[in-house]
């Protein structure tokens, strides 16, 4: 993983590593997250902080601890605790409904709790202080099922979307050979179909070409 500069992200450090923290051995988040998990918490370093951290690390997770908050979120995790402050939303480099880490944020309870601001966030958990280990447990493995089904979700939202672009493609594709082979439409598409088949291409790859050609020779 590349280093953070000091310029980017404030005062952080890695904190443990595999050899020195050991799980409970009734603990069954900890057996459930991967080795390679790696957390970011972004919060001040006090008696709440601490205890986070040193549950976290409990977990066997590799934590890097960041403070002061930087002014963007790091990308590079699999997940961020972050305390939440009224310019969050401004820090997070991520377009809403495509994240790239799970997000948690942290409410020190030093303000009253703006709902607003937490939407705004569209963050995938939410811990208040005073934490307790399970708390602390729930929330991360809620906020990382969460994160990893809204990006599959995305994943089929984008295959639909190439799908209906195929499509167009291909119903586009069809008209003009109708149009200009004097074919009938299931020929079309068996034309086509067969040239992707051919080819060892998509159909949709085929259409493209159809249309492509067809617009240049115009």
């Amino acid at each position: 993983m590349p280093e953070m500069s000091r310029a980017d992200y404030g005062h952080d450090r890695w904190i443990g590593n595999k050899s020195e923290t050991r799980a409970a051995p009734d603990d069954r988040t900890a057996r459930n997250i991967a080795p390679e998990f790696t957390v970011a918490v972004i919060v001040e370093r006090d008696d709440h902080g601490e205890f986070l951290i040193r549950e976290l690390q409990r977990q066997r997770i590799a934590v890097r601890h960041i403070w002061p908050k930087p002014a963007q979120i790091p990308l590079q995790y699999d997940a961020i605790f972050c305390l939440l402050s009224d310019d969050l939303p401004q820090r997070i480099p991520w377009v809403p409904g495509e994240p790239s880490s799970a997000l948690i944020l942290v409410d020190d309870g030093k303000a009253p709790l703006n709902l607003k601001l937490i939407h705004n966030c569209a963050a995938h958990g939410l811990l208040h202080y005073p934490a307790t280990s399970r708390m602390i447990q729930s929330v991360l493995m809620m906020a990382r099922e969460h994160f990893q089904y809204e990006r599959r979700l995305r994943g089929r939202i984008d295959k639909l979307d190439e799908n209906m672009r195929t499509m167009r493609l291909v119903e586009r594709a069809k008209a003009l050979l109708i149009r200009l082979k004097n074919l009938s439409e299931e020929e079309a598409y068996n034309f086509l179909r067969k040239q992707a088949m051919e080819k060892r291409v998509t159909i949709g790859a085929v259409a493209a070409a159809v249309i492509d050609s067809h617009e240049l020779l115009s």
